[in-house]
């Protein structure tokens, strides 16, 4: 892996929600975080949601004024959340308990144009992957993450038991996260032979 340096431009660009900025932003930090969690969760699943939390508490911190100021410390204060929400996990029981009303919504504080477009971009370009995807692999993310269909329900429909849903999936998203990163190392490239 090739580490990066981060300086204002950059900075200044994932702030502001420049989609690729952010597509390496989460790729590059997706590495790192998987790799720290690896050795202390055992579960996909747990890893997935420990990483979806550090992201969305890092994107919520970059928005704010008094959020990061140094560019070069990106990296350790994505890993200062990461552990922070990791601690949470360990120390609270309710991380796995259901939340009593599903209605509950978080409040929209407002979607600006960027992020309807950056939304748009994002959903077409996981359509194209998930079209590059093995069927099974395809069908799956689409039952269970797209869908959201009843696991039970899926389980009885593929003849698995909640177990082997799990093994199942966790294929299927790393078969997605490799043609994504695939993809985004196309646009990097692309990128680099127009500076050329």
């Amino acid at each position: 892996m090739q580490f990066q340096s981060f300086d204002r431009p950059y900075l200044e660009r994932l702030r502001s929600g420049d989609f690729r900025t952010q597509e390496h932003f989460v790729a590059y930090f997706s590495e790192l975080i998987h790799l720290k969690l690896r050795a202390r969760l055992h579960s996909p699943q747990d890893i997935e949601d420990v990483r979806q939390e550090t992201f969305a508490r890092v994107f919520v911190a970059l928005r704010k004024e008094t959020g990061i100021r140094e560019p070069e410390r990106i990296g350790s204060f994505v890993n200062s959340v990461c552990t922070n929400v990791l601690r949470e996990r360990y120390r609270s029981p309710v991380w796995d308990q259901p939340v009593e009303n599903e209605d509950t919504e978080i409040p929209d504080r407002g979607i600006s144009v960027i992020d309807v477009i950056a939304n748009k971009q994002t959903q077409e370009k996981v359509r194209r992957i998930l079209e590059e995807l093995p069927e099974k692999d395809r069908r799956i993310i689409k039952d269970v993450f797209i869908e959201e269909r009843d696991k039970d329900e899926v389980c009885r429909d593929y003849g698995v038991d909640r177990d082997y849903l799990r093994v199942l999936l966790h294929r299927a998203k790393k078969s997605f996260k490799s043609h994504y990163l695939k993809s985004i190392a196309a646009v990097a490239g692309g990128a680099r032979n127009q500076r050329l």
